[in-house]
């Protein structure tokens, strides 16, 4: 009956600039990947690492009914996954290495096969076994962010979180990690919540969207639901202070298209 994710009055920020104040979320099933947007500087980032338990908070994230601050951090780091939007130090190991230090540090009583099992079928999902055998400073930004996507999927965690995955990548590298993430969260054992600033990816992918929005003293959740239902210009409006269009393409995918950007006061809105 708990199975999921809560967040109950969650407030984190900085020491003297508070970010986010007393936000609550219904319970997120698993099977569910959900889609964290709004424009820059409305806590997308702090909110996942504080879920994370990598930033200071106040309230509870639950992780179906368990307190996760009350979790020993290796316990926290086999449920939740998290990849921030820093790529991987480009370090002499090669990815295949990288891939099985990730494994190991969050199930350690993995046996050898399984291990070589679960991180060749992560390098397939992702089309990359050609990079198994590549030193991570050999590897663009691109590809060491693709490797980092792989060393939080190998770990097949309770919980991804998810920092704007795709901002490093060219098309066809965005829809892989999408389709990836997608495919791996329908299978119903896996919740999924993902910074994004490209809305129409959200829409394409994700089955709920969170909407936070600028604020005084501190950013808000201005909604949450069904992409389709959340995304109306009315909303585009105030949290991106853009002119914007909802319609939808020859395949009846929904588009967010943004006609023109609209004045906004002169003080900080944060």
């Amino acid at each position: 009956m708990n199975a999921g994710l809560m967040l109950q009055q969650i407030s984190t920020g900085y020491a003297r600039r508070p970010v986010l104040h007393d936000l609550s979320l219904e319970r997120i099933a698993p099977g569910t990947l959900v889609a964290l947007a709004g424009p820059n500087a409305v806590g997308k980032s702090t909110l996942l690492k504080a879920i994370a338990g990598l930033h200071p908070v106040q309230g509870r994230v639950l992780l179906d009914g368990i307190d996760l601050a009350r979790l020993p951090p290796r316990e926290r780091l086999r449920r939740v996954g998290y990849l921030p939007q820093a790529l991987p130090q480009a370090s002499s190991l090669v990815a295949y290495e990288a891939m099985l230090s990730s494994l190991h540090a969050s199930r350690p009583g993995l046996g050898r096969s399984q291990a070589e099992a679960a991180i060749e079928h992560t390098f397939a999902t992702l089309g990359l076994k050609a990079l198994a055998l590549r030193p991570l400073n050999q590897l663009s930004g691109g590809q060491r962010q693709m490797i980092g996507l792989a060393q939080v999927l190998v770990r097949a965690p309770r919980l991804l979180l998810l920092d704007e995955p795709t901002s490093a990548l060219d098309l066809r590298w965005q829809l892989l990690v999408l389709q990836a993430v997608h495919a791996l969260v329908a299978q119903g054992q896996t919740l999924a919540l993902m910074a994004v600033h490209d809305l129409n990816l959200a829409l394409r992918f994700c089955q709920q969207v969170v909407v936070l929005g600028p604020g005084r003293p501190h950013a808000r959740m201005l909604a949450a639901g069904r992409p389709a239902g959340v995304l109306t210009p009315e909303l585009l409006r105030a949290a991106y202070g853009v002119q914007a269009r909802v319609e939808r393409c020859s395949r009846g995918h929904p588009l967010v298209l943004a006609d023109s950007a609209l004045a906004i006061p002169d003080e900080d809105p944060r």
